[in-house]
């Protein structure tokens, strides 16, 4: 398992939380998504194998957000 924090723009409310810990937590592998709006950033538990990052970080923008 590995836990991987990513920065992102744009997030601003708790819509913005639960559409991001909705979409990450839906792919393959993810055991957990935490956000955090006043830091802007996302924390995924996941495995690599199956989830990759830049496949997570690719969710977060399809979702409308900034990766940074």
């Amino acid at each position: 398992m590995t836990k991987t924090t990513i920065n992102v723009d744009g997030m601003a409310c708790e819509h913005c939380v639960n559409a991001i810990t909705k979409a990450v937590g839906a792919l393959t592998g993810v055991s957990d998504v935490k956000v955090d709006l006043e830091a802007k950033t996302v924390t995924v538990d996941h495995e690599l194998s199956e989830a990759s990052v830049e496949k997570i970080k690719e969710e977060i923008e399809d979702q409308g957000y900034d990766v940074i």
